[in-house]
């Protein structure tokens, strides 16, 4: 719940946040341990049942967004679900290789959201954008190509041959299933649904804001240089129908093990097909929703059940709400009731008791010998009694 809202944040911070180790740690940390979690098909399972769940919450939760950053910190959660559908079907490489591909395109969407958001002297509200593309061409033909990268087109994106790879190993590992494929499935055609909606309302139809000026090289090169590695960062490993490179799982043979069953190319090619007609489905039904019908779209999701279904997937289905009322709401009662820290009631009991021992104890040095005197032997004697009688 905290990543979307960390959006606040200045955009190259966002940027290094969700393509670099922060939000990504723990897959490389699953992948590391593989060892131990292949012993617990049990715990595999579960992980990647939460990854694929984790994947269509998020990208249903970005298809309802307004700010163009918060649809981008959605996108990551969503992808980060793919991840964990990948390492809970043994698919180690193809997590990290998703892993690899989602940072060059994620910073370049990132980037490139804090390029229009600089030029709109701040507006990040998708609603109040629009005609870009004309005023903005370098960072318009760019973030298409993470765009593009984010939707896994075919064949010219990274994200298409990292992608495909976690649907394959989904579908013919031994401890994958039909239903993780299908949600890894819903979930491509959900994330170019969402996708190309920023894309068409933001750098496509009427102006609605005006741009105070273009980005200059220090923002637009890096754009560039992001948007190359985007489409062609996934040729490190592609399939055997599309010419069976091998370089990235190669690199990663010595500490990861390959997935542990095959599939023959004519598989691999009916599923490379699936995935196209999901994501060419969601990019086409984007245009028709909110570029040509985009009043028609507007009108129907104003009606009482739309709305109501929008608002729930803007609050991100309602997990702060949640975790206010299970965690914050109760924890802050308590501190409310525990005001004088009762936990410290006994620490102090302790210190005050020390004292009043002290006082006691200082009352018998006296400096008289004889007390002294008496008081040794009567410690004598009681250690004798202890001696004899125990």
């Amino acid at each position: 719940t905290w990543l979307p809202d960390a959006m606040a944040g200045p955009t190259p911070v966002s940027a290094l946040i969700h393509a670099a180790t922060m939000v990504t740690a723990g897959v490389y940390l699953i992948a590391r341990l593989h060892a131990l979690f292949a012993l617990a098909p049990g715990a595999l399972l579960l992980v990647g049942i939460i990854g694929a769940a984790t994947l269509l919450l998020a990208a249903f939760s970005a298809l309802a967004q307004h700010d163009l950053k918060r649809i981008l910190a959605y996108s990551t959660i969503s992808q980060l679900g793919y991840m964990f559908l990948a390492l809970g079907v043994g698919a180690w490489t193809a997590a990290l290789f998703h892993f690899m591909t989602h940072a060059f395109f994620k910073a370049l969407l990132f980037l490139g959201a804090g390029a229009i958001i600089h030029s709109l002297r701040d507006e990040q509200n998708i609603f109040r954008m629009g005609g870009l593309r004309r005023r903005l061409p370098a960072v318009y033909w760019t973030f298409l190509a993470g765009a593009l990268a984010l939707a896994a087109a075919p064949l010219i994106t990274a994200g298409f041959y990292s992608k495909d790879l976690i649907l394959f190993a989904a579908w013919v590992s031994p401890v994958g299933n039909r239903w993780l494929w299908g949600a890894g499935l819903l979930g491509a055609f959900l994330t170019a649904l969402y996708t190309f909606r920023m894309v068409f309302l933001v750098f496509h139809g009427p102006e609605r804001t005006a741009p105070h000026g273009r980005p200059g090289p220090a923002m637009t090169v890096p754009l560039m240089i992001l948007a190359l590695l985007s489409l062609l960062g996934g040729f490190v490993e592609t399939p055997a129908d599309l010419g069976g490179v091998h370089l990235f799982s190669s690199f990663l043979g010595h500490a990861l093990p390959g997935l542990a069953a095959h599939g023959s190319p004519a598989l691999e090619a009916a599923l490379q097909l699936l995935s196209t007609v999901a994501v060419l489905g969601g990019i086409a039904l984007a245009y028709q929703l909110y570029l040509r019908r985009r009043e028609a779209t507007a009108r129907w999701l104003a009606r009482p059940a739309p709305d109501a279904a929008r608002r729930l997937l803007l609050a991100g289905w309602g997990f702060d709400w949640l975790y206010d009322r299970l965690f914050v709401r109760p924890f802050v009662w308590l501190a409310t009731v525990n005001k004088d820290d009762s936990v410290d009631a006994f620490f102090r009991g302790l210190a005050r008791a020390s004292l009043l021992l002290h006082g006691a104890l200082s009352r018998a040095q006296t400096g008289n010998l004889r007390w002294y005197a008496v008081g040794f032997a009567l410690g004598v004697m009681a250690l004798l009694a202890i001696v004899v009688f125990r």
